[in-house]
Parts: C-alpha cells; sequence; structure tokens
C-alpha cells in the first residue's frame, strides 16, 4: 500500500470506509505515532472517542495511517515506517504530519480519513496530494484518545475527495455539526487576505477565482501574521517537547525529529507567555476582519511542494507552514481546496471562517467549488 498504513484493521462494518492516523487510540493497537521509540507501549485499552463515534455510525476502519514521526514534521518522509506515496504528485511531497491519512484518500483507498492539525498537518498534506482537508476549530471535535495528551494547538479532522464527504465525515466526528447549514445555499462576503506566496500559488487561485466569476474582492491585512506563525513555531516546541522530550533518551527517534525537539527544549517559559500575546492580539485581529467579511481567502501554502528527493532536511522547510500555522494558534477553523497549476503541480486554496463556523466553512466552499465557471474564451477577451 507504499507505505499509505502503518496497520491493517479488519472491521465487521459496512458503512463508509474510513483511516485513522497513528496518533488516535484504537483499542487494541499500539498508537506508535510513527516512531520506533513508542514501538514497544503497550495496546490502547479504549477507542479514542472520535473512534467510537465512527463506529457508532458503522464506518469500517480499515488501517491506521503513516504520519511524519512524533507528528512533528512537514514532509512526510519517515525513515522507520516508510514514507506514504503521493499518488497524484509521486516526485512530490506527501506532506506532513498526516501523510498517510492524505495519501490514503488521494489512492481512492478510503472514503475519507482522520488526521490531526497542530501546525498546519491537515491542510498541509491536503493541499500536497490534491485533496480536501479540515481544520476544524480548536476544541470542536474530540481529542480525548489522541496523543499528544496536552496541547492548546492541536484539532482533529478529516480529509476527502470532496466536500460533500468532508461534509458526511464532520456529521460523524461532531455530534453538534448541522449538515443542513454546511450545506445552505449562501452568497458570502469574501476578502483576500494578502500574504507572501510564490506566483505560480498567487496565478493558480487567482485564474481559478477568475474562472468562477469571483473577482474584485477586497484586500484586506493582518499586521500580526507573522508574529503570529513564529508564536505558532514556539508554542508548538514547548508543548512537543513537553510531549515526548524524554524520547530524545532512547536514541530512536530519527535524527530529523530528534533535532528539532533537542531544539524546542530551549524554548523559554518567557518564550511561551510572549506567544500567548501574540496567540490573543491575532486572534482579536483576524475576529475582527470576520466582523467584516464571511470568510477570508489566501493560499494553503507559499509555494508547490518541494521533491521528495530534496527534503530530507524538514526543517529547511518549515516555511511551507507560514500561511497555515497562525491559525493553529488563533484556533480558527480552515479548509484546503486542491487545486492544480498550468504546469500540473498542486496547489490549495485556504478558507477561514469565523469560531465554530465550521459549517459555514463548509457552506462557503461549496459555494466557490460549485460556482459554475465561465468559458476561459470570455475571461481572455
Amino acid at each position: 500500500m507504499n507505505n499509505i498504513f502503518f496497520e491493517k484493521i479488519q472491521s465487521k462494518n459496512s458503512g463508509l470506509k474510513a483511516a485513522i492516523k497513528d496518533s488516535i487510540d484504537i483499542s487494541g493497537y499500539k498508537t506508535v505515532a510513527g516512531s520506533r521509540a513508542l514501538l514497544n507501549t503497550e495496546p490502547a485499552i479504549k477507542n479514542a472517542e472520535i473512534v467510537d463515534l465512527l463506529e457508532q455510525h458503522q464506518c469500517q476502519i480499515v488501517g491506521k495511517t503513516n504520519l511524519h514521526e512524533l507528528a512533528f514534521g512537514i514532509t512526510g518522509i519517515n525513515q522507520f515506517t516508510g514514507t506514504a506515496i503521493n499518488s497524484k504528485y509521486p516526485e512530490l511531497i506527501p506532506g506532513g504530519s498526516s501523510s498517510g491519512s492524505a495519501a490514503a484518500v488521494a489512492a481512492g483507498l478510503v472514503d475519507f480519513s482522520i488526521g490531526t492539525d497542530t501546525g498546519g498537518s491537515i491542510r498541509m498534506p491536503a493541499a500536497c496530494c490534491g485533496v480536501y482537508g479540515l481544520k476544524p476549530t480548536f476544541g470542536r471535535v474530540s481529542r480525548v484518545g489522541v496523543l499528544p495528551m496536552d496541547t492548546t494547538l492541536d484539532c482533529v479532522g478529516p480529509f476527502a475527495n470532496s466536500l460533500d464527504m468532508i461534509v458526511e465525515a464532520m456529521a460523524i466526528i461532531c455530534p453538534n455539526f448541522n449538515k443542513s447549514l454546511a450545506k445552505q445555499r449562501m452568497e458570502p462576503r469574501l476578502a483576500v487576505l494578502a500574504v507572501d506566496a510564490d506566483a505560480e500559488v498567487q496565478n493558480t487561485i487567482r485564474y481559478y477565482l477568475e474562472q468562477k466569476e469571483i473577482i474584485d474582492l477586497p484586500v484586506v491585512e493582518s499586521s500580526l501574521f507573522d508574529q503570529a506563525y513564529h508564536a505558532g513555531m514556539q508554542i508548538i516546541n514547548a508543548e512537543t517537547w513537553q510531549a515526548y522530550g524524554v524520547l530524545t533518551e532512547t536514541g530512536l527517534v530519527a535524527e530529523d525529529v530528534n533535532v528539532r525537539l533537542l531544539k524546542a527544549a530551549s524554548t523559554s517559559e518567557k518564550d511561551v507567555a510572549q506567544a500567548n500575546e501574540i496567540r490573543t492580539q491575532f486572534t482579536q485581529e483576524i475576529e475582527a476582519l470576520l466582523d467584516q467579511y464571511d470568510a477570508l481567502l489566501l493560499p494553503t501554502l507559499p509555494q508547490v511542494p518541494p521533491l521528495l528527493k530534496d527534503a530530507a532536511n524538514t526543517a529547511a522547510f518549515l516555511n511551507m507552514t507560514a500561511l497555515i500555522r497562525p491559525f493553529n494558534l488563533s484556533g480558527h477553523p480552515a479548509i484546503s481546496i486542491p487545486l492544480e497549476s498550468d504546469t500540473g503541480l498542486p496547489v490549495g486554496l485556504q478558507i477561514i471562517t469565523k469560531h465554530n463556523d465550521d459549517e459555514k466553512l463548509c457552506a462557503i466552499a461549496q459555494y466557490i467549488v460549485n460556482k459554475k465557471s465561465s468559458p476561459k474564451e470570455e475571461l481572455d477577451k
């Protein structure tokens, strides 16, 4: 299965096929999080709450998916369990950390999959693999039974090949998710959030929106966006070191992750306090923009994904999360819509809405994706 699954699972259920990132507990199976250092842990004694919800809806859980080790990397490369193949773009990274979950959907092995997103780990692989990926509002989907136990950033969310399936998945994993609101027709007030991204990415999104006759959108700015990215890095470093720092003593953690963990150890309480001040300010700034508009649009990634052969040094590509990590800090729901450039490379369109407006986020995504495209000849006149 091209290293997509860490472990295959036989299910007695006959409903939708789903795959689960191996940082989520399934009773009777080890939660290894893609790490040799956790290989000898005991099997989980009970399901994560999200797994119980999947089983209550008769979903077939066909396997635990591979990931970037300890969910602490953005390329998806894993020297221990193997790297999931990006089936649509096999020469490119699958993205991390939820690489196997995105790859399973892209390969058509499941109806939907479940990943986690601490610093972009759903939206990044969704953009790399050419699928839809949704990071819910922080706290909207249960994290009970999910590694790491303590986090102020991480969210559990779905991947799928269609928005309809994203909505179905959300209705399963989030008991208070309103499917009717997620499918409502609307004419949203949209704005473009000004960010730095390569011309190929910006042009792909611009042309896509022009095709849909979504034009002349107001452009808004965040004065704290770059600071929010760096603050998000400080928080994830502190919380990941707290969760996994002890594993650096085992000698079993891969070098790329081990180096990041040891560097994270130097994050001070002052660093975290300052990052949390930025969190408050940035969250308020985005909320103020969303008081004026229903959603903000921006690229998912600032550039097209790198070639797999060039991506061994994970730290060199951390800037790939520059446009996604800030919304882990603020906790806003975000979805990545798969697009493709003129050169046939994957590009993601990211949409942001207010806290707990996950249903509106899906409805706005449906509005954009399903809006009738204009013929190219008309646009070129």
